[in-house]
C-alpha cells in the first residue's frame, strides 16, 4: 500500500544529507514551508545550496536557516528587501555565495529540470553580467531569428520543501491560491520532495482537476496545524 504520510517533520527530513541542494517554495512570505525549514535546522544538515525566490525575511524561516550557518550558497531572484538583514550581513562578510537569477529564468530552470530539458535559450540577461558564469566566463549565446539569446541550464534539487493546503496518502497535492507559487515546479525538479499540508483526505476526495502536484512527484507529506492567532482564529498561508 502506498502511504507517503510521515509521522513528523523530523522523520520526513531524516535522509537530507550535508551538501544537498534544497529547493524551498515560497514567494516573499507567501507559501514558505516554515515548519520544514525549522525541521531542517533541527536536523543539522550543513553546507547546503538553497534555491528560493528570496533570501529570507526577518529572523525566521529561511533567514533562520541562513543565520544558523547551514547555507553555503543561495540561488535566488530577490536577495534584498527591507528586512533581509541576515542575508545582507552574511553576504557582505563573504560567508555566503549568491547566484542571482532573473525570476522567469529561475522558474524555467526549475521547470526544465522536472521536464527533462537539457538546456534552453532565453533572451533574459543577454548583454548583462547575468550572462556570465560564476567563474566569470561568458555563457553560450546564439542569435535566433535575429534575436540574441543566452543558454541556461536546469536547476536540479536533491530535496524540495513545499507548502500545500491538502493532500492524500499517495502524495497528491492541492495548494491555496497564490501560496502555490514555486511549489509545483520545485516538486518536479527534486529527487525527494517533502510537503506540509493542513489536511490529509481520503483517496478520491481530491478533485483530479484540482490536483496541481501529482503524487508521483512527492516523497513524503506531513500534516501541520494552522497557527492560532491572538484573535482566536487561524492564520492561513499567505496568498
Amino acid at each position: 500500500m502506498i502511504n507517503k504520510i510521515a509521522a513528523s517533520v523530523a522523520e520526513a527530513l531524516a535522509d537530507t544529507p550535508d551538501g544537498a541542494t534544497v529547493l524551498i517554495g515560497g514567494f516573499g512570505t507567501a507559501g514558505i514551508p516554515n515548519e520544514l525549514i525549522d525541521g531542517l535546522i533541527e536536523h543539522g544538515a550543513r553546507d547546503l545550496t538553497v534555491v528560493n525566490n528570496n533570501a529570507g525575511n526577518g529572523d525566521t524561516g529561511l533567514a533562520a536557516l541562513l543565520k544558523a550557518g547551514r547555507v553555503r550558497k543561495i540561488i535566488c531572484s530577490f536577495p534584498r528587501q527591507a528586512d533581509s538583514h541576515v542575508f545582507d550581513a552574511l553576504y557582505r562578510s563573504g560567508r555566503i555565495e549568491l547566484e542571482l537569477v532573473p525570476q522567469g529564468n529561475l522558474a524555467e530552470r526549475l521547470r526544465a529540470a522536472g521536464a527533462g530539458v537539457g538546456a534552453f535559450f532565453t533572451p533574459t540577461g543577454f548583454g548583462t553580467e547575468l550572462a556570465r558564469n560564476a567563474d566569470g566566463s561568458a555563457k553560450e549565446t546564439r542569435v535566433i531569428n535575429g534575436k540574441p539569446y543566452v543558454l541556461e541550464y536546469p536547476i536540479h534539487g536533491d530535496v524540495a520543501l513545499v507548502k500545500a493546503e491538502s493532500g492524500d496518502r499517495w502524495g497528491n497535492l492541492v495548494y491555496r491560491k497564490a501560496a502555490r507559487n514555486f511549489g509545483p515546479v520545485m516538486a518536479t525538479a527534486a529527487r525527494h520532495t517533502v510537503a506540509t499540508v493542513h489536511e490529509i483526505v481520503e483517496l478520491g476526495a481530491l478533485d483530479p482537476e484540482a490536483i496541481v502536484t501529482p503524487g508521483i512527484h512527492v516523497s513524503r507529506i506531513v500534516k501541520i496545524d494552522h497557527v492560532a492567532t491572538e484573535a482566536g482564529g487561524f492564520k492561513q498561508a499567505a496568498a
